[in-house]
């Protein structure tokens, strides 16, 4: 009995001497384990902001040549597709693609900072900015899963602020993903699409399982026999079922390692695709050339069914207002586009040759005088002493380009200056 109250009193003697004790001392345990995890933090970052030059020196990590090593990478990595092989590869110049995104509540854990679904979010906005810069006769769609089901968020369209409004209004996190309703869903609308779209769909997905109905393997061989191209982008770890997804599909699965990483990952599916022919049979497309409105006629909007003063677009065949271009006549089925779409897809199939990197060790080797200035801008090349900066070289013309310029030219011109100013030339 002593022994039983000398332990109860000694309860009662020292209320917070013994787990108040013990978490106060565990909370500020935690907070230096914070701090030292920040100051890493903060060392890794400064070690990542550091390279060496050619002599072993470190000094500051220069971002212009960053950005411009990562262009690299994706523009060699897209020119070393198999474009002559035994199957004859064409481009899928009208996409429909429906992106799929993982509202459950896996999507709002913060291993991505703040979280999952905001960095997707952020990632989304300026990857259908760039599908549509890419690709301006395709039209994208949206749908989330949540809570087991899932919902058409958007109509597929070709308005990329519609599609970012609609997305930015419903970013909320609840329940379970079900891939296999999403592909029923996306699969519904893409059976209806014409033989000339090429159908895609790009999952975003955070989850690591799926709540299914049913046989998902039913789903993935629907998919397949309507030519519906699947590709998965994961932010958690890789799944069989999504692999098995896209190696059945025909379409790539990967995994992001970061939000940089994920946004590489994601804008490599702006541009399009490889299709093979037997897939993308060639059709003759009726498309209609709108005139622009006058700016005081008062019209009805068949997109929206609304009254509106000025602008829009007049469809040539049955002369219904439509607000954007390209878009299809809600009246007449009519594609509407203009000039510039066309023109805008056309580089598609004939890219500019990617250019040659050239370094002043390069030029010297080759008892060359280095360029002084870009072909394209007048930029100057030189750098310190009478060595010339790294800058690239078209492989045709010979002309010498700066980083900026070789960028501009492959993401946005299609088209090198130097070849085009001697093709121009009088024979």
């Amino acid at each position: 009995m002593s022994g039983g109250v000398a332990a109860i009193r000694g309860g009662f003697d020292h209320p917070m001497g013994g787990d108040g004790e013990r978490k106060k001392r565990r909370a500020e345990e935690e907070e230096e384990d914070d701090e030292d995890n920040d100051g890493r933090g903060m060392d890794a970052w400064a070690w990542e902001a550091l390279q060496e030059d050619e002599a072993g020196l470190l000094r500051p990590l220069d971002s212009k040549t960053l950005v411009h090593a990562q262009y690299r990478k994706r523009l060699l990595l897209r020119s070393s597709a198999p474009s002559s092989s035994s199957s004859r590869i064409q481009k899928g110049l009208i996409r429909y693609l429906y992106v799929v995104f993982d509202l459950s509540r896996a999507a709002s854990e913060t291993d991505y900072r703040p979280s999952r679904m905001v960095v997707v979010a952020k990632c989304a906005e300026a990857f259908i900015r760039e599908f549509f810069d890419q690709n301006p006769l395709s039209h994208i769609g949206l749908v989330t899963i949540k809570d087991g089901v899932a919902q058409r968020l958007t109509d597929i369209g070709g308005s990329p602020e519609s599609q970012i409004k609609a997305l930015m209004g419903k970013l909320e996190c609840s329940g379970d993903a079900s891939l296999q309703n999403a592909l029923e869903l996306v699969h519904g609308y893409l059976n209806q699409i014409p033989s000339y779209g090429h159908r895609e769909v790009l999952i975003l997905y955070s989850a690591l399982n799926t709540c299914d109905p049913g046989d998902i393997m039913e789903t993935i061989q629907k998919c397949k026999q309507a030519k519906i191209r699947c590709s998965v982008i994961g932010l958690a770890a890789e799944i069989f079922i999504c692999k098995h997804l896209c190696e059945e599909t025909g379409g790539s699965y990967t995994v992001a390692l970061d939000e940089s990483h994920f946004k590489e990952l994601l804008l490599e599916h702006a541009p399009p695709p490889p299709a093979i022919a037997e897939y993308a049979a060639a059709n003759l497309i009726k498309m209609g050339f709108p005139q622009r409105g006058a700016e005081g006629v008062i019209s009805i909007c068949s997109c929206h069914k609304e009254i509106k003063v000025g602008g829009g677009y007049t469809c040539p065949r049955c002369k219904a207002r439509v607000c954007e271009l390209p878009a299809e006549c809600k009246i007449c089925g009519l594609t509407l586009v203009s000039s510039p779409h066309l023109a805008r897809s056309y580089h598609h199939l004939f890219p500019v040759t990617p250019f040659d990197e050239v370094s002043s060790m390069f030029s010297s080797k080759l008892n060359q005088k280095a360029p002084q200035t870009c072909y394209s801008c007048q930029e100057s090349l030189a750098g310190h002493g009478n060595k010339s900066n790294l800058h690239v070289t078209c492989p045709k013309c010979n002309q010498h380009f700066c980083l900026n310029c070789d960028i501009y030219i492959h993401e946005s011109l299609h088209n090198c200056p130097g070849c085009e100013s001697h093709r121009s030339l009088p024979m």
